[in-house]
């Protein structure tokens, strides 16, 4: 950190195709750096990192407020509609090799919709692909962003009830990654509060994993 009054944090997302990866991006982000639109295939084909401007009024350190940074790195969706499980995995290490090696990955965020059911299959997919990815700590450096809120708020689902209500393979997925995990209004996600709180949110997963980084090297 070349500023003692500012930090970094450098996030990435994944997730299968139209959970909302590249739309969860520019909500952390504040901007419209990543392409995001329904389309019957997989929208993104290759990692993108975004840049946050300086974020204001969401931490402090030391009494001082503490001005923020956010890096996303997009991805391509696994599984994809026109890469091969290991293109999508080589695609993504480089990218994390190329832009977080010296800094490291603070957070992966695990894409999934509220308003669709997380089936055992699919997690077992998801979960084998991000162990391959990032190693054996993965629990530790991964979260969970429900995207679609706003769908499941508009069913009369509180997201205390949602959980109630959820299936065991997204408990046990949430229970693994020790129950880090933040919901995602689509409909609020550019407000500037809504963004403050999800940022919070984060900042705190960091600070109970001790602000440990994961160091990623290329070697493919």
């Amino acid at each position: 950190m070349a500023d003692s009054n500012e930090m970094t944090i450098n996030l990435v997302v994944l997730g299968r195709t139209q959970t909302g990866k590249s739309a969860a991006g520019n909500s952390l982000l504040g901007s419209l750096d990543f392409e995001s639109h329904l389309s019957p295939s997989s929208v993104t084909t290759c990692c993108s990192l975004g840049h946050s401007c300086r974020i204001l009024g969401v931490t402090r350190r030391n009494g001082c407020e503490l001005a923020l940074r956010i890096r996303v790195l997009d991805t391509p969706s696994y599984p994809h509609s026109s890469l091969s499980k290991e293109q999508v995995k080589h695609t993504v290490r480089s990218a994390l090799a190329h832009h977080f090696r010296e800094e490291g990955l603070h957070l992966a965020l695990l894409v999934l919709r509220a308003d669709l059911p997380l089936c055992p299959d699919e997690n077992d997919q998801t979960v084998q692909f991000i162990q391959e990815l990032l190693g054996p700590t993965w629990k530790d450096f991964t979260a969970v962003l429900l995207t679609h809120a706003d769908k499941a708020e508009e069913a009369g689902f509180s997201e205390e009830a949602y959980l109630h209500n959820a299936s065991s393979t997204l408990l046990s997925l949430l229970n693994s990654v020790k129950n880090k995990y933040v919901f995602l209004d689509n409909q609020k996600s550019i407000i500037k509060e809504e963004r403050a709180t999800i940022l919070r949110k984060l900042l705190n997963f960091l600070r109970q994993n001790n602000y440990q980084v994961l160091l990623k090297h290329d070697k493919e």
